[in-house]
């Protein structure tokens, strides 16, 4: 294999450890609560995994993970907008 290929593995394998990194927070989390939750550290793992992921499948040129990663970023960043706009909320109501 050629540094550029194993470098290219890394990347995906970084991504998928994100892309891991979230589920493994929100069990964490939810079993301190007690109660199914998902922090906002979920959502910046999710971020991180699916940038990284999405490099991985331009670079493979895989058109169904570029489809699927990029609608899942769109997503992920919507999820952080909702969580920071309902904290302003409750700063101006406080």
């Amino acid at each position: 294999m050629s540094k550029t290929e194993i470098g290219i593995l890394v990347l995906g394998f970084a991504g998928q450890t994100l892309f891991f990194m979230r589920f493994f927070v929100q069990w964490l989390y939810s079993e301190k609560h007690k109660r199914s939750l998902i922090p906002t550290a979920f959502w910046y793992f999710s971020i991180g995994g699916s940038s990284l992921l999405l490099i991985y499948a331009i670079i493979r040129k895989d058109i169904v993970f570029i489809v699927g990663q990029s609608t899942g970023f769109l997503i992920y960043v919507r999820n952080l907008y909702l969580i920071a706009r309902e904290r302003r909320e409750k700063m101006a109501g406080a």
